[in-house]
């Protein structure tokens, strides 16, 4: 495997999560239009699921970058004919990619991915990992805080189901923030420590609400209806209302108005959503940037 591939964040040190998201800072500000090397690399992004914002910020990415992109289509692929994704991705590298983005409904799929050479950048699998999501979450947080030792963060939804969670698990609790998860008992996780939701939306913050995973199993819990789970587990006015002066709200997206959180709040003052998708871009240019080997910025 390339030393230079993102797979989880686990993989990562304190130091390299900070210094990934210096560098997606630089990128908002004088190295916008920086010359990089990585110009005219080929760059396949292979979407085994559906996407929009990470699908397409990785696309603006390479693009802002000046990589020649190829958008993999598994429906006309030989994917239908049988062919396993390591001879997928192998054949990539061999007609000569110099880097392949990956989103695949099995949990750990790079797992089967060992002898491939060219670096591999991971934009989710299954209820695994989603490590540029994480890292344009933390950008989002930083530009907020500047510092993430003590910050009160709860995470609440579908834990359960959700690789959103577990990522930010991962880099939250590396980086010295004091992290609680809240929602439906049933989607609880082991080693996932929880909060009522009603103290946490008091104690926290950063507020992040996570959408029900109905693709991977997940149930509207005990058949409720939308404004039932709401009221109960969603961040409602209510709940807003009592939300720390400066507390933030954040959202992976795609978002469900009116079930785990009130439409009205997605655009509010509190609300950073629309601000971590335009981070997305950032964070990716910068998880780019670090694949094809090159040294942060600050290094330069």
């Amino acid at each position: 495997m390339n030393k230079n591939s993102l797979l989880s964040m686990k993989d990562l040190s304190a130091q390299e999560i900070l210094s990934i998201l210096d560098d997606a800072k630089c990128f908002n500000s004088s190295h916008d239009d920086w010359q990089l090397p990585m110009r005219k690399a080929l760059v396949a992004n292979l979407f085994f699921e559906p996407s929009t914002r990470t699908h397409y910020s990785f696309e603006s990415a390479e693009f802002q970058l000046g990589c020649k992109v190829s958008d993999f289509n598994a429906e006309t692929s030989s994917v239908k004919k049988g062919e396993t994704l390591y001879d997928t991705v192998k054949t990539f590298e061999s007609i000569g990619y110099d880097a392949v983005v990956i989103r695949h409904p099995e949990d750990n799929y790079f797992a089967q991915l060992e002898d491939v050479t060219i670096p591999i950048i991971n934009a989710g699998d299954g209820r695994g990992n989603h490590p540029t999501q994480c890292l344009l979450d933390l950008l989002t947080i930083y530009d907020e805080f500047d510092s993430f030792e003590g910050l009160n963060i709860v995470i609440c939804g579908d834990i359960q189901h959700s690789r959103v969670a577990m990522s930010n698990k991962q880099a939250l609790e590396t980086l010295g923030a004091n992290l609680v998860f809240a929602g439906p008992k049933e989607w609880q996780r082991p080693g996932f420590p929880t909060m009522d939701f009603d103290e946490a939306v008091e104690w926290a913050d950063v507020v992040m609400m996570l959408r029900i995973q109905k693709e991977r199993g997940a149930a509207l819990v005990s058949q409720m209806s939308d404004a039932e789970y709401l009221e109960k587990y969603g961040l409602n006015k209510e709940r807003y209302s009592r939300m720390k002066e400066n507390a933030i709200i954040m959202h992976p997206a795609p978002v469900n108005r009116g079930v785990e959180i009130d439409s009205d709040l997605v655009e509010c003052e509190k609300s950073r959503i629309f601000k971590q998708m335009y981070n997305g871009v950032l964070v990716r240019k910068a998880v780019i940037k670090r694949a094809f080997g090159l040294k942060p910025f600050k290094e330069d």
